[in-house]
């Protein structure tokens, strides 16, 4: 599994799936919408590029388009109503959710972040936490870096 809000989808995020399906039969990648980050990032910028509308279309294509034809399933979880008291994401309410599209069998969960690893480890117990390109050698970018970008031009050299 492979899962993120995607705002956007970027060429590191497809090395990540690209990496997955290497290793995997089968890789969900799931976006989350609805959560409050994203709510803070629209307000900031409400450019079309990242509304769900384009992330969905990006998602579908990165699956659609990847050499690894038929390994990669695209799923979509409604966050919105899962947030704490303070209004940030509720990690914890997503679990089920994934597990509804997942079950209870998951070999790997794939990320950039070694500071999920104690989320993963109690949500996916069984699964193993794959770090991948940590330092983003590969790929040095960020949705973040590419949300600050003005020029299309400079945004189109790292989408997909």
């Amino acid at each position: 599994m492979y899962g993120g809000k995607f705002m956007p989808f970027h060429k590191g995020h497809n090395y990540c799936v690209e990496f997955a399906a290497k290793e995997c039969e089968t890789v969900y990648v799931i976006l989350f919408y609805g959560c409050a980050d994203e709510e803070e990032i629209l307000q900031e910028h409400p450019e079309w590029w990242l509304s769900l509308k384009e992330r969905i279309r990006q998602l579908k294509k990165i699956c659609r388009n990847n050499a690894h034809l038929g390994k990669i399933i695209p799923a979509l979880i409604d966050v919105s109503k899962l947030r704490t008291a303070d209004g940030k994401e509720d990690w914890d309410g997503e679990t089920p959710l994934v597990r509804k599209i997942l079950g209870n069998q998951l070999d790997a969960v794939y990320s950039s972040e070694p500071g999920y690893d104690d989320y993963f480890k109690r949500a996916y117990p069984e699964a193993q936490h794959r770090l991948v390109d940590v330092p983003r050698i590969h790929y040095p970018i960020s949705g973040t870096m590419i949300r600050q970008m003005k020029e299309k031009e400079d945004r189109q050299e790292w989408m997909i």
